[in-house]
């Protein structure tokens, strides 16, 4: 598990219920560890896809006759299966957020402890990055994304002294933009502020809200009666969509009832939100803020 090593991988495979002649999904490949479990209980019927758009990743595919990896985004799902013919599946799973490869390879500029270009690019033929995003987004769009994907009070300010910084010379890198923004980073919290502007930098570079939505809203029609939904997510914002999508099928306000004050939900809920335990997070830090959660489409019997 040198790539990534996989957070509540049991619970997460277990909240598939998995079939031995199943079709399953896994959207967040990467090394592969969740995949290689949902094999362990399928039969020679069964088949998985798993869903990479990082090259990095896509060294990894496994090499087993129930298993095709596809190299897109998984915001488009539906379309790709249907490419390998398949409209419904059994169950989907999900491991929100960037790997542990990602996070270790200082050159793809995602961690806060190396000093790196300015990138965060998870498929590398994207032409949005971070470089582009602190140098050229004007000062009020800059600030949104800090506020809306960092959730920093004084996302303004710190949009002001980027734009203001930028004038002079070009940040390149991710130590030059801590240079820059020094002044707002005491050391009992640089650490975590820091990784609250890396977090909603990557995020509008992926566009990973936009994209978590995309994958929502296709889940209810691609999911047999009775398929499984199994999402982990690492930040409020990931697991906001996530917990409401599944109790009521929308991301704003609430459904529409019926005549008769009633209103029907195309998932359900499955046991309550599930966390690491303590000897987990002992052994891989990074599962410390892991939610997970399980859902199952309702048979409509």
């Amino acid at each position: 598990m040198e790539y990534h090593n996989p957070v509540l991988l049991h619970e997460s495979i277990e909240g598939l219920a998995i079939k031995p002649d199943g079709i399953y999904v896994d959207v967040t490949f990467g090394g592969g560890g969740h995949s290689k479990e949902i094999l362990k209980r399928l039969g020679s019927e069964g088949r998985l896809f798993g869903f990479d758009q990082d090259v990095d990743a896509q060294a990894n595919s496994l090499g087993d006759p129930r298993f095709v990896l596809i190299p897109e985004n998984f915001r488009y799902i539906k379309r790709f299966l249907r490419f390998y013919g398949v409209k419904k599946v059994d169950g989907v799973l999900a491991d929100l957020g960037v790997s542990s490869h990602q996070f270790d390879e200082a050159e793809r500029g995602f961690s806060t402890r190396f000093d790196a270009d300015l990138d965060m690019r998870m498929n590398q033929n994207d032409s949005l990055s971070a470089l582009r995003i602190v140098n050229k987004y004007p000062e009020e769009k800059l600030s949104n994304v800090l506020f809306n994907y960092g959730e920093l009070r004084n996302a303004k300010a710190l949009a002001k002294q980027i734009v203001g910084f930028r004038e002079d010379k070009k940040i390149k890198t991710s130590f030059e933009l801590k240079e820059c923004l020094q002044h707002f980073l005491p050391k009992a919290k640089e650490h975590k502020i820091l990784a609250q502007i890396f977090q909603a930098i990557r995020i509008e570079v992926n566009q990973e809200i936009e994209v978590l939505k995309e994958f929502l809203i296709q889940i209810p029609d691609l999911l047999n009666d009775n398929g499984r939904l199994s999402v982990i997510s690492y930040h409020s914002l990931e697991d906001r969509l996530v917990k409401r999508f599944i109790r009521n099928g929308l991301f704003e306000g609430e459904p529409e009832k019926d005549f008769y004050g009633n209103f029907s939900v195309p998932l359900k809920k499955v046991g309550k939100m599930i966390i690491p335990n303590q000897k987990e997070i002992k052994q891989n830090n990074r599962a410390r803020s892991a939610k997970l959660r399980i859902a199952v489409k309702a048979n409509k019997d």
